[in-house]
């Protein structure tokens, strides 16, 4: 019960410590994105691969927003890994899919890549692809020193309060931030069935 308690006590915690201002900043990117017809490309690996592919599908059907993931098609992700290495499958899955200034990429990382550390090396070729291409980047991350924050044009870190919970209390964060996002009177468009 000790653990339970504590876990709820610091997911409280995390959530009155984030920038409400940083969220509102995402959404009006976000409806600017929807004014201009833009997509947006969500990335991200492990338990935030899952989120993104769930992501995908709020987005494009409560917000009439088109987004993709490359994580929804395994068989082009692994042919690419396969054939390419891990380094080039997301930047090569984004020019094969056309990005351009008028999209987003949206990145759900815990780390957000780190070059130093060759972590998420794919996620730091798509960010550096995004930004030649002069297309805005927008993340949710567990880490503030992560390449994913520190080129994302907006991006909010998720408070730390237990550097054990790191992982589950950033990738859990996610999924209350972007359905949180989508429930937005200036995006959501469509009703939930419940």
């Amino acid at each position: 019960m000790k653990f339970i308690s504590s876990y709820i006590a610091e997911s409280k915690e995390i959530l009155n410590k984030i920038d409400l201002n940083k969220i509102e900043g995402i959404i009006s990117e976000i409806s600017k994105l929807k004014e201009r017809k833009g997509r947006i490309f969500f990335l991200g690996l492990g338990g935030s691969a899952a989120n993104c592919s769930h992501a995908v599908n709020d987005f494009r059907k409560l917000c009439d927003i088109e987004c993709y993931t490359p994580m929804d098609n395994i068989a082009e992700f692994s042919a690419r890994v396969n054939d390419d290495g891990i380094n080039s499958s997301f930047s090569n899955w984004l020019k094969t899919s056309k990005l351009n200034k008028k999209d987003l990429i949206f990145i759900f990382s815990v780390g957000g890549g780190d070059k130093k550390r060759n972590v998420s090396t794919n996620l730091i070729m798509a960010v550096d692809y995004a930004l030649k291409i002069k297309c805005k980047i927008i993340s949710i991350v567990g880490k503030k020193d992560g390449y994913a924050n520190i080129k994302a044009f907006k991006s909010l870190v998720i408070p730390i309060i237990n550097k054990k919970n790191i992982t589950p209390h950033s990738e859990g964060m996610q999924a209350v931030i972007w359905h949180l996002i989508i429930s937005h009177p200036l995006l959501k468009k469509n009703k939930t069935k419940w």
